[in-house]
């Protein structure tokens, strides 16, 4: 089925991306130039869609270290942004964003609740610990509700915390508000998912949720992969593919077949739980953790299964530890840090090992080649922020803000960009949804949209 052309692609939409079906197993192709509607036909002109999605680091950052050095394309990263250095020319530091709703106001403390639940809305969430909770409903949602039809999910919702909708959490706010930063709805979040094992089978499992979980269990008692149940189909369509399409579709499976074996050692030893004491034995790295969580949102823009995600490397007020870098104290206290040198430096080890994780995804997105030879980076549009400034302070304004990829060429990637006054979070959002094709005359707080970050 043809897909009619939008502000968010260019070109006319000609579908060439194949699924290799087999018992239990529904395996999503990226694109292939030799492919079109499941046969093998001439290379033809083909639209690229724009790709969005918002990554979310908790508890603010030590602000000092994470500002850049200079304006405009003459910027250097600060210390603890060094990782992203590859990726210079494909970001946009932003400076003067502000949530003002997740100030305190008149609603006291609970500072880490407003952070996650302003981030995607940019509005006040209703004070409350029960049922009766009331937010916006999020940028990544007002998107899905107008382009998700035309993927096979309309959204992907991720998270390394396992989701939580009721209770209290942050001085008389829900936890709803902490955990979630995707709402449908001003009632509805929209859970994400923390296992990679129940991502993976969402994307590639065929049939209902219970003839997944069978087929799992069938092919771990058999110790197989589920690529040998579309083996048959991937060699059939191996022999009628041009060569460059042979070599990218033997790259594609391989690379899925080594992802799914660092899934299987993940479910055989669980990720660390924070906010409780470490194991005896050495958990899971929680670096593992977030890439593969950063691998499925890939696979999934790889293979047009989406074009909209959310990925939240923890929830606000997360006290994770974090021993890989040397690092035991929970990083909540650490924020907490009274101007202390020891704890500052502690906080920076955190940004950058954030830092390191969003330079993994980044790179893993600059490998993906898009049908006019560009990457996938180049068709997207990638949100890396907190939703606050200085976790000490409790800061809502000058938040950490980096824009990556170029929306096609519409983006003008390579700069630090200075505001010259507060902004609220919000008129970005407003420039993305109108990128990929869904313009709004507001969103939030929103005062217009932010033409400095577009080409």
């Amino acid at each position: 089925m043809s897909r009619s052309a939008r502000p968010g692609v260019s070109g006319p939409s000609v579908p060439r991306r194949a699924v290799l079906r087999g018992l239990g197993a529904a395996v999503a192709l990226p694109f292939l130039d030799s492919v079109r509607g499941g046969g093998v036909t001439r290379a033809a002109a083909v639209a690229v869609p724009t790709r969005m999605a918002f990554l979310y680091i908790p508890n603010g950052v030590h602000v000092p270290r994470w500002r850049p050095e200079g304006e405009g394309r003459e910027f250097s990263f600060g210390p603890t942004l060094e990782p992203l250095a590859p990726f210079k020319d494909s970001v946009q530091l932003i400076t003067r964003l502000a949530h003002r709703n997740g100030t305190a106001g008149a609603d006291g403390a609970g500072d880490h609740a407003r952070a996650s639940a302003t981030f995607l809305t940019g509005a006040r969430p209703r004070k409350t610990a029960g049922a009766d909770i009331r937010v916006g409903v999020s940028v990544d949602q007002v998107a899905a509700n107008a382009i998700g039809r035309e993927t096979r999910f309309p959204s992907l919702e991720l998270s390394c915390d396992a989701a939580r909708k009721s209770g209290g959490c942050d001085s008389g706010y829900a936890c709803a508000y902490q955990f979630n930063i995707a709402w449908r709805s001003e009632q509805q979040p929209v859970s994400p998912e923390s296992n990679p094992r129940l991502v993976f089978e969402r994307l590639f499992g065929a049939g209902s949720g219970d003839a997944r979980a069978a087929s799992l269990a069938a092919r771990q008692h058999r110790q197989r992969s589920i690529l040998d149940f579309v083996a048959a189909e991937a060699k059939d369509m191996h022999r009628g593919l041009a060569a460059a399409d042979r070599r990218k579709l033997d790259e594609y499976l391989t690379g899925l077949r080594e992802i799914e074996h660092r899934i299987a050692r993940f479910d055989r030893e669980p990720p660390q739980v924070p906010d409780r004491a470490l194991p005896d034995g050495p958990p899971t790295a929680y670096s593992e953790h977030l890439r593969l969580l950063a691998d499925m949102l890939v696979l999934a823009f790889q293979t047009d299964s989406t074009r909209i995600g959310t990925f939240m490397f923890a929830h606000d007020g997360s006290n994770r530890s974090f021993p890989e870098i040397g690092v035991g104290d929970g990083h909540h206290n650490l924020s907490h840090h009274q101007g202390k040198e020891e704890s500052l430096e502690k906080i920076a080890k955190i940004d950058r090992f954030h830092a390191e994780q969003f330079a993994y995804f980044l790179g893993r997105m600059q490998e993906v080649k898009e049908a006019d030879g560009r990457s996938l980076l180049d068709h997207s549009m990638v949100v890396y922020a907190s939703g606050l400034s200085d976790g000490n302070r409790h800061n809502h304004d000058d938040l950490p803000v980096i824009l990556a990829g170029g929306a096609g060429g519409r983006l003008a990637a390579g700069r630090h960009v200075k505001l010259p006054g507060e902004q609220p979070m919000t008129n970005l959002y407003l420039t993305m949804l109108d990128l990929v094709g869904v313009p709004q005359q507001a969103f939030g707080d929103s005062t217009g949209p932010l033409d400095a970050v577009r080409a």
